[in-house]
This record gives structure tokens, C-alpha cells and sequence, in this order.
């Protein structure tokens, strides 16, 4: 493989580390059992475009793989009418589904083999991992993120034509209320605060970090919330603190959803340029001190704190 690639994919996988390898798997697998013969493996093989397949019992119990190196061996004896089992591959070498990309890339510097069959807690084949797999996930994540940023610098560097407005003062330099059934609506916010913000002279670099992590958390509630959400901004002497809250799913573990790419949204909004799990990590980086407090099903409060002179 190219080293420039490679280099590229162990950047990006630095970002993604902590992603399980259930995420990106193929699945379901495509599997023989040990009493297949070798010349249907062979057509399956050919017909499927793959190198390997693992083979497996009745209880889908990985017992072994057949790979291309495996049916030279063949060829080279005279067995395509034999069975799988006296040609295979015993004791392969597997991951587990709750292994992370960084697991994979760690196992496959050592063994350097081509396909990896991937196990569940009950110790059956669910899955195979390759490293195109590997590849092609963390690009079509790093497109996502591209979709999203581009769509972000959009809707923050233009103005809405038609804005449906519901205000509310609450002791707020700004405040409002977000529309969570449209997601075509995501920016509304971000962008009335950014004219606010810029209304009243706060720097320009400042009110970009402002704007830019506002709207990460107005795209959280519309994606995620099903419900509706505020965003309170207070402008004080040393700092401006921005105040979100939303009354609906809430996050499960505030861990998990602060690592960078990790996202519970489907693919459809995916495609629309959602859901690339950068959202509470932009969040954080935009802003000087973030809290959050959630649970499921008490709904998700932030506070983020914007030092004004900050330069950096």
C-alpha cells in the first residue's frame, strides 16, 4: 500500500482511535463451513471478489480460514474435490467486535494478514475486518466532517432569508428558542447570535469561536434531542457565556460522547452533513471552560465561557 496513504490512514486513525471495529466491519460475513468443497469455496471466492473467508461449524464457531494461499496448495495437489477442512487454515488469528480501530491497526502491524474474522461475546463469527474496511471507513468519515464544517461556514457566513423567531428575555443578553423539527433549521441560532454579537462590537474572532461552537450545540438539539431547546448568551466585562439546554434523550455517557467521531446519528442525516461526531469536541475546543450535564431522559445542559481577550 502506499506509504503516503498509510501515514494518512495512521493520522486519521489517531482521531478515531476508540472506535470499535463492529462500527466499520463488513457484515454479515461471508463464511464456509468445514465440509464445503474446495471448487464451490473456490466459485464463491470468485464470484464475491475476495481473498479469504473464514470457515466456521454449525454453531458458527470460527474453526479455521481459507485463503488464496490456501487454494494454490490445492491446485498444486490435484484437490478441488476435497473438503475445506483438510485445506484450511487452522487456528487463524481473529479480532473481537468490541476491539477498537486502533486494536486492528496495532494487530495487523504484528501479523500483516489480509483479513481478519471478527468474533462476538459468545464466541461465533459476526464479521470480517479488512484493512481497505479500516480505510474506507475513516475516509467516509472525514468526509462527513468536511460536509459538516462546509455547511457550517455556510450558514454562519450568510444570513437566513426567512427566520421564524420565538424570543424569549430571561435575564439573557440574547436568547432563543430552537425550532428541533427542522433540520434544515440548524444555523438559525448561531447566525442571529453572531449579528448580536457583532452588534455589540465583541471582537470578530471572538464571535466567530462564539458562533461556531453555538452552533455545534443547536445541531446537537435538533439531531439528537427531540425536544426544544434554548440558547441563553450573557455578556459580562471579562467574559460571554453561552447557555444551552434542551429537555429530551439526554446523553447516555458524556464520555463517550466527547471523543471525536463518536456519533449515534443515522446515516441519512449523516448524508446531510450531520451526526460526523465532532459536535461536543468542537464544542469544548472553540470554548475556554465547557460543562455538561445529562442523563437519559433528563435532557442535556451546557454551559460554555468565553474569555473575551482571549487570543488564542
Amino acid at each position: 500500500m502506499n506509504k503516503t496513504v498509510d501515514k494518512l490512514v495512521e493520522l486519521l486513525s489517531n482521531v478515531f482511535s476508540n472506535t470499535k471495529i463492529k462500527e466499520i466491519m463488513s457484515t454479515p460475513p461471508i463464511v464456509v463451513t468445514e465440509e464445503t468443497k474446495i471448487k464451490y469455496a473456490k466459485e464463491i471466492m470468485r464470484i464475491k471478489g475476495i481473498s479469504g473467508m473464514p470457515v466456521v461449524n454449525k454453531k458458527l464457531e470460527l474453526i479455521g480460514i481459507l485463503s488464496i494461499e490456501d487454494l494454490i496448495k490445492v491446485f498444486e495437489n490435484g484437490g478441488i474435490e476435497s473438503r475445506v477442512l483438510n485445506w484450511m487454515t487452522k487456528e487463524p488469528f481473529y479480532l473481537s467486535e468490541e476491539d477498537t480501530i486502533r486494536d486492528f491497526l496495532d494487530f495487523n502491524q504484528e501479523k500483516k494478514f489480509g483479513r481478519y474474522p471478527v468474533l462476538n461475546r459468545d464466541k461465533k463469527v459476526v464479521g470480517v475486518v479488512t484493512k481497505l474496511d479500516i480505510m474506507e471507513w475513516l475516509f467516509k468519515k472525514l468526509g462527513h466532517i468536511y460536509i459538516h464544517d462546509e455547511r457550517r461556514k455556510r450558514v454562519l457566513e450568510n444570513e437566513f432569508k426567512s427566520i421564524i423567531i420565538n424570543e424569549k428575555k430571561s435575564g439573557a443578553d440574547f436568547s432563543y428558542e430552537i425550532n428541533y423539527n427542522s433540520i434544515e433549521s440548524i444555523g438559525m441560532a448561531a447566525t442571529k447570535l453572531k449579528k448580536f454579537l457583532l452588534s455589540k462590537e465583541i471582537d470578530s474572532k471572538l464571535t466567530r469561536k462564539i458562533s461556531i461552537a453555538t452552533y455545534e450545540a443547536e445541531a446537537n438539539v435538533v439531531i439528537h434531542s427531540g425536544s426544544t431547546g434554548h440558547i441563553y448568551c450573557y455578556i459580562k466585562e471579562d467574559f460571554i457565556k453561552i447557555y444551552v439546554e434542551d429537555f429530551g434523550k439526554g446523553i447516555e455517557c458524556i464520555d463517550k460522547a466527547m471523543k471525536e467521531g463518536y456519533s449515534t446519528a443515522s446515516e441519512t442525516i449523516r448524508e446531510k452533513g450531520f451526526g460526523a461526531g465532532m459536535g461536543l469536541p468542537n464544542m469544548k475546543r472553540f470554548s475556554n471552560k465547557m460543562t455538561v450535564v445529562s442523563s437519559p431522559d433528563k435532557g442535556l445542559k451546557v454551559e460554555m465561557i468565553f474569555f473575551r481577550g482571549d487570543k488564542k
